[in-house]
């Protein structure tokens, strides 16, 4: 069968394997729609810190079952949405069903080769039945997972002010399941395109030389109910801690290798809280389902870019150096 392999960092070629072999508890999928994640863009740019060459990306995924192999709760043909994490379910965490951050959390695609292929085989509890979504929309499912995880971690309450820092699809996500729940949101980011999407899909924007200015200062008050970070970039990371409000929250959705540094009055005189959020779970996962089956998260707009699975390799490189426009790309088989 055919597949995507980053051979090493620029390098992306079609190639041909074997097929995976199927094995009990697990189910073949038909791969139909992956969606290109920062992460992948990172492993071709070679930014990745923990990475392993050659490696088949994907981890966005939407396919078809072609054989179930006795799962109970599927049938071939059977559309389904991926989940890409893999935990062990047997440490403390999985234990207490935060299968998400798993002690030996496996990621497809990045800690493994992943979907970038005809076909794959997952356990029968990654796969999540379709029902009502396209399966292009499917491909999106795990990114805005990773948003609706984080607000429903922190739950923002009705009428609560919250603030986003990254317009990225990440933010983006926090953003719309932000104002799911009820809160208003603002989207701070430095870029132009990204604020202009932002505005676009009605919520608050900021860009970072207006924090200072008297509509920022307005709506920022005494500080922010809640404040996610969604950059990845430590300095932006450090600086959030600013905006929040006297007993309010911060949650770092975005991760960076490197060292975080706050003043510790700062910490104790808000009282905040600070978390940290991490992929997501089954429950995640359902909720953005039914969101977009309602219409509630536009993802005909989300879905910006397009390709060919032949035409990956001329394309990804282009999307990695330049993304203006760009929030989510769809490749179809």
């Amino acid at each position: 069968m055919r597949a995507i392999s980053c051979g090493a960092p620029g390098k992306l070629a079609l190639i041909d394997i074997a097929a995976p072999e199927l094995k009990p508890g697990w189910v073949r999928v038909g791969i139909r729609h992956i969606g290109i994640c920062g992460t992948d863009y990172h492993i071709f740019e070679g930014k990745h810190p923990f990475l392993q060459y050659p490696r088949i990306m994907g981890h966005e995924l939407s396919g078809v079952v072609l054989d179930a192999n006795g799962a109970a709760g599927l049938s071939d043909g059977d559309a389904v949405v991926i989940n890409p994490y893999l935990p062990c379910y047997s440490c403390p965490a999985c234990r207490e069903g935060k299968t998400n951050c798993c002690e030996t959390l496996t990621v497809i695609g990045v800690h493994g080769d992943g979907g970038m292929a005809e076909q794959i085989i997952m356990p029968e509890a990654n796969l999540y039945r379709a029902e009502g979504l396209s399966l292009r929309d499917a491909a999106m499912v795990e990114f805005l997972a990773i948003g609706a995880h984080a607000v429903r971690r922190t739950a923002p309450q009705p009428g609560g002010q919250v603030l986003v820092v990254g317009g990225g699809p990440i933010g983006l996500g926090v953003a719309f399941f932000a104002r799911i729940a009820g809160a208003e949101v603002i989207i701070l980011d430095a870029a132009a395109d990204k604020l202009e999407m932002a505005r676009r899909f009605g919520f608050g924007a900021a860009a970072l030389d207006e924090r200072d200015g008297a509509a920022f200062k307005a709506k920022m008050g005494s500080g922010f109910d809640a404040v996610f970070d969604a950059t990845g970039a430590i300095a932006a990371m450090n600086q959030a801690v600013s905006y929040c409000r006297n007993g309010g929250a911060l949650t770092l959705v975005g991760v960076v290798k490197g060292i975080l540094a706050w003043e510790d009055p700062e910490i104790h005189r808000r009282e905040l809280t600070i978390r940290a959020s991490r992929n997501a779970t089954r429950e995640d996962f359902d909720h953005v389902m039914a969101c977009i089956r309602n219409g509630s998260v536009p993802t005909d707009r989300l879905a910006t870019h397009a390709t060919s699975f032949d035409d990956v390799p001329a394309n990804l490189p282009k999307w990695a150096h330049d993304r203006t426009g760009l929030i989510k790309a769809i490749i179809t088989l």
